[in-house]
């Protein structure tokens, strides 16, 4: 039940992150659910082998190249996802991160009611 919240959450901030930046374009909010669940998936297989494989240069820069690998992964959604359209990786690292950001603040409101 806690999964299927989460991926309701960050389809709402696709969905709402689609209509703010320029670059991101968002068909209907189904498609931003496929766009959340795609992006779960990805973030359980895809990341830690690319993690893995760029270690040196996240060593190297210090943690700064996961941005580029969470922007890598925002694009492989847009491949994988009809409807989901990012126009370059520049929006596609802005997206990242401010979808990296809105979902940090949605999961911890979630956490917060489940103390209570």
């Amino acid at each position: 039940m806690n999964f299927i919240l989460k991926i309701l959450l960050t389809a709402l901030a696709v969905f709402a992150l689609a209509g703010i930046l320029p670059g991101v374009e968002v068909a209907s909010l189904s498609t931003a659910i496929w766009v959340a669940f795609v992006i779960a998936i990805l973030n359980m297989f895809v990341r830690p082998l690319l993690i893995f494989f760029t270690l040196p240069a996240t060593i190297v820069t210090l943690g700064l190249f996961l941005f580029v690998i969470n922007a890598v992964i925002i694009l492989l959604a847009a491949n994988l996802v009809g409807g989901f359209i990012v126009s370059s990786f520049f929006s596609a690292l802005v997206f990242s991160v401010l979808l990296s950001f809105f979902r940090s603040m949605l999961f911890k409101l979630l956490k917060d009611k489940k103390e209570e």
